[in-house]
């Protein structure tokens, strides 16, 4: 099916999505149009492979683009010169204690290209009442008290859909990413979706995925038991030296 326009989303909170397989092809992955930041619109765009995407001024504007850029949790990749700093770091990484931080941070980063933030005070409001739900998680590096990097996203059954990082001391965002990646591994979660292609991704690892082959693994890891609530005692804290070893 062609499609010219997005669709138009129906006002219910808990209306389903169209399918992703349906999104425009130009611009690439753009699905729907309109409706809220709920959680339980949150929680059933995940699921369906779908994610918000949006400045302030603009509509709430929903994606799934096609391929998609993920990471397999055991293929993130830190170069030999970088690992090598980790040994000598004092860097800890733990998660969910600062989720409200982590995600300021990444609001207010500068990133080359860009003008601006997605991340908008009603996006920010959203992942934080997703974190209280349980589904919502950060990653933070620190250095001390420090914090000096991190990550979040959502996590659904045994998914992670990865939304944005930060660097306040170089490296700080690579640790996250590795720390995630490492830990999630661990527990038999074999991905992490990192929606759309830029140039820092490619070179740590991430691969092209077509959006079919992406959705079925989606589907299938989504349904799968796991626990929801807080990441910080089942995640530990881990010295960021342990990602020293490219065998940890």
């Amino acid at each position: 099916m062609t499609r010219r326009l997005p669709w138009a989303l129906d006002a219910r909170a808990d209306a389903p999505f169209p399918p992703a397989e349906t999104a425009l092809r130009e611009p690439d992955g753009l699905l729907a149009v309109g409706g809220d930041l709920t959680p339980v619109r949150l929680l059933n765009a995940y699921a369906g492979g779908v994610f918000p995407w949006f400045s302030d001024g603009q509509p709430l504007l929903w994606w799934s683009p096609d391929p998609r850029m993920v990471f397999r949790t055991d293929g993130v990749h830190l170069s030999s010169r970088f690992r090598r700093s980790l040994r000598t770091r004092p860097w800890v990484v733990r998660a969910d204690t600062c989720f409200a931080e982590v995600i300021a941070a990444c609001a207010t980063s500068v990133r080359p290209g860009q003008d601006g933030t997605w991340i908008t005070d009603a996006m920010r409001d959203a992942y934080v009442a997703l974190h209280r739900m349980g589904h919502a998680h950060s990653v933070e590096v620190f250095d001390g008290e420090r914090l000096v990097g991190g990550i979040y996203g959502v996590a659904i059954g045994r998914m992670f859909f990865g939304e944005s990082m930060f660097s306040a001391a170089s490296g700080g965002s690579k640790v996250a990413l590795a720390a995630l990646a490492h830990r999630l591994a661990q527990w038999g979660w074999p991905l992490i979706d990192a929606q759309v292609e830029n140039d820092h991704l490619l070179s740590m690892g991430a691969e092209h995925w077509p959006r079919e082959r992406f959705l079925a693994l989606v589907r299938e890891q989504v349904r799968m038991d796991a626990t929801v609530g807080s990441w910080t005692t089942g995640f530990g804290e881990m010295a960021a030296a342990v990602l020293a070893n490219p065998e940890s």
